[in-house]
């Protein structure tokens, strides 16, 4: 194999691998949040991801906008910045599960940076919360990224399918709940339990009968030393 040769074949895995670089890096960069999908009536800690600044410039603070579904959350607290929960006024009261009159809802979560985070550097936010009964829906997270110099406004949502937007909204798909109690687990069918009883059953019956087999032989057994000591 000659040397142009070689470098032709090693060229074209360069190629190939920076194509996908600029191929993945944008889609990298954007806010992102994990995981991208829950099931309903679940209970979840959902991440909130800031891989970047605005134009290369710090970030000085994050505010994420709560969709209308979700009443409680729960931020984690960040040692690096200040967080806080605005509230606002719901339309019409609603019951929680304990039948306590709910007024008000969660509207945003704001992180603000004690130290600005330069640009270049990631952090994550995390948010507790229940996922709504709203299977097959799609929750929206507009995140507002504001830096030094600028804001990032990460607020666009487009149908499943649709070509990417500049600035997309982190997104949670709601899956149906898992079937069972509610906690990951699943009932027992009523023909794997009766299956489970005549098996049961049967290896019962196999012990009995090795027993009986056993004690018929030590039996005999004892019958020929008898007759061997009498001779």
């Amino acid at each position: 194999m000659t040397a142009r040769t070689t470098a032709r074949l090693l060229a074209l895995p360069a190629a190939v691998i920076g194509f996908s670089a600029l191929a993945v890096g944008p889609a990298l960069a954007h806010v992102s949040i994990t995981p991208g999908e829950a099931a309903a009536g679940d209970y979840t800690v959902a991440t909130l991801s800031v891989p970047h600044g605005c134009d290369g410039t710090a970030t000085t603070s994050v505010t994420i906008q709560i969709p209308e579904e979700i009443n409680a959350v729960t931020p984690t607290r960040n040692a690096l910045w200040d967080v806080k929960k605005n509230l606002v006024k719901l339309a019409t009261p609603i019951k929680d599960a304990h039948g306590n009159e709910i007024t008000e809802r969660v509207g945003t979560v704001v992180y603000t940076a004690k130290s600005p985070l330069p640009d270049g550097y990631r952090d994550a936010f995390e948010l507790s919360f229940q996922v709504p009964d709203a299977v097959g829906k799609t929750l929206a997270f507009p995140t507002l990224q504001k830096c030094e110099k600028g804001q990032t406004d990460w607020v666009e949502v487009v149908e499943e399918g649709a070509e990417e937007p500049e600035h997309p909204a982190p997104i949670i798909k709601v899956l149906p709940a898992a079937e069972g109690d509610g906690h990951g687990g699943s009932a027992t069918p009523a023909a794997d339990k009766e299956a489970g009883s005549d098996d049961e059953g049967a290896s019962k019956g196999l012990g009995y009968a090795g027993l009986g087999v056993g004690a018929l032989g030590l039996l005999t057994a004892a019958a020929a030393l008898a007759k061997t000591r009498k001779a």
